[in-house]
């Protein structure tokens, strides 16, 4: 028989959908990209789970469920050890509530998290040589080389500096600041203060474009068919990769530089500098502690190895 699914959550019908809403709400004071993190991975869980063992979950059910992520899945280890924090979380919540007498999931551990990043960045000579192709004569030129010293000297995302209008930039007693809404936020809760020089960058962008209200996105496309128009992630990932190319920095292989690789970047760059795990979290605004601690670890492998 065709199995039925919970028509809002997409959850099948039963034990486990029953409480999920229950510990989502629980965790309201959670970061919200957080507990959307939680709600995807349990998700999961609860696809996988017998519905007809009602809240009958084992420790031998959870280690079977991590070799699903694993091996069936094939998750990274970074993503089963998150699914299975989820896990661990809903299984507190239900002995929380009588529910369940006690956690299946507390003695099974996440797989080993790597030590370093996986993605690849670029060396100090290689951002200068990148900003240095940027032909910063016209608007576009401007506007290329401000959302680059965004990502490489601020850590903004592809969908931050999308989402950012002009009246985001602020001047405030400490220096000029930005309000930023990053993946998964619901509003620009944070503002992200500039290094003088990406302050500069984008102060001279905004000096040679044509009238605009605050309202405005900051980043506008310059095409003739979409003027003024707000950016599309996918807009600033083809500059980015126009400029790498450009560059010479754009490769395959085993070293694969990506936009992406420009946020990425700039956490090393803040770690080599000798910036904190604590102060790389906050200044990149991550959710993990432990994702900071891999920039940590590869900066001071690049430096033994150097």
């Amino acid at each position: 028989m065709a199995r039925t699914f919970h028509t809002r959550t997409g959850l099948p019908p039963g034990f486990l959908a029953k409480h999920y809403d229950g510990f989502l709400t629980s965790l309201r004071r959670v970061r919200p990209e957080t507990r959307g993190t939680y709600g995807r991975a349990l998700r999961e869980f609860v696809r996988w789970f017998p519905p007809d063992r009602g809240g009958r979950i084992t420790t031998a059910d959870v280690e079977r469920y991590k070799r699903h992520l694993t091996n069936g899945k094939q998750l990274s280890a970074v993503s089963v050890s998150t699914y299975l924090t989820a896990l661990r979380r809903f299984c507190g919540y239900l002995v929380r509530r009588n529910v369940i007498q006690e956690n299946p999931a507390l003695p099974v551990g996440g797989n080993s998290r790597p030590r370093v990043h996986s993605r690849s960045a670029l060396s100090r000579p290689e951002v200068e040589i990148l900003l240095s192709v940027v032909d910063r004569s016209d608007e576009r030129g401007l506007r290329d080389y401000a959302f680059i010293k965004l990502m490489l000297g601020s850590a903004l995302s592809e969908i931050e500096i999308i989402r950012a209008d002009a009246g985001d930039r602020i001047v405030s007693p400490s220096g000029v600041k930005l309000r930023v809404q990053g993946k998964g936020r619901i509003r620009k809760d944070q503002a992200v203060l500039l290094a003088p020089d990406v302050a500069a960058a984008l102060d001279a962008y905004l000096h040679a474009r044509p009238g605009f209200a605050p309202e405005d996105p900051l980043f506008a496309s310059a095409g003739n068919r979409t003027r003024g128009e707000r950016m599309t992630t996918r807009g600033v990932r083809d500059r980015v990769t126009h400029y790498l190319v450009r560059a010479g920095l754009k490769g395959e292989g085993p070293r694969r530089i990506s936009p992406y690789s420009l946020r990425h970047t700039a956490a090393l760059l803040m770690a080599g500098d000798g910036a904190s795990a604590d102060e790389i979290r906050d200044r990149m605004r991550l959710g993990s502690l432990a994702t900071a601690m891999l920039y940590i670890n590869q900066s001071k492998e690049q430096l033994s190895g150097s």
